[in-house]
């Protein structure tokens, strides 16, 4: 059976939105507060940004490894995983690179709305990307952890020689060679994963997730 939007109260007005015409937001009978109470913890944008090699992906994955082994509903979105399928229509310009992060933050966005705790790794180099993904969801949400790892030990960690491709002008528009990145002014959280343990580091994300009440205090 279809209702329609006029005679049902889960939908909004009709909009539009970008090209898309004559659309409605359907509103979710199951809550987020619903979701938050059966899963037993908040959910969140953890956004892991940082150079190539500083460490993002490895501590994403490992902070997403410790919520699962406490039964926690967490997911990680990562750069390279993503243009394989949502974004492999785009390169590395400018504007491909807004477009790609524009895309993981509806996506991220709808984590948050599902219950789960999104950890996202992506360089994302310029703070307007990252303000307008923060901007898709309620203050609070959004948790821009830097991972702080100077270029130098980021080249030194590079397997799969990207940077020397870069400096040898194989690469364009390459973050921190021939592409700027501009480093968080004031992120929730800012990780030493150029010179720190990744177990401190997973520490200082798990215990910044507790101090805001958004996973319970370990125990």
């Amino acid at each position: 059976m279809t209702a329609s939007p006029a005679s049902n109260p889960t939908y909004g007005a009709l909009t539009s939105h970008g090209n898309s015409t004559n659309i409605v937001w359907h509103h979710s009978t199951v809550t987020r507060e619903a979701r938050a109470h059966q899963h037993g913890h908040r959910s969140a944008i953890l956004w892991f940004t940082g150079l190539s090699g500083a460490g993002k992906s490895t501590l994403a994955n490992a902070v997403n490894s410790a919520l699962f082994e406490q039964g926690m509903a967490c997911y990680v979105l990562d750069g390279d995983n993503i243009r394989h399928g949502l974004c492999n229509d785009l390169g590395f310009s400018d504007a491909d690179r807004e477009e790609n992060i524009r895309r993981i933050g509806e996506v991220a966005k709808l984590f948050v709305d599902a219950g789960v705790v999104v950890l996202t790794a992506f360089v994302s180099p310029f703070r307007s990307d990252r303000d307008k993904v923060r901007a898709l969801v309620p203050e609070g949400d959004f948790i821009e952890i830097f991972c702080d790892a100077g270029l130098e030990v980021c080249e030194q960690r590079d397997t799969k020689g990207l940077y020397a491709r870069a400096r040898a002008g194989e690469i364009k528009d390459f973050t921190g060679i021939s592409s700027p990145y501009e480093v968080p002014e004031s992120p929730e959280l800012r990780v030493e994963t150029g010179t720190g343990s990744l177990e401190d580091c997973v520490s200082a994300v798990l215990g910044l997730l507790e101090a805001r009440g958004i996973i319970p205090q370990a125990g």
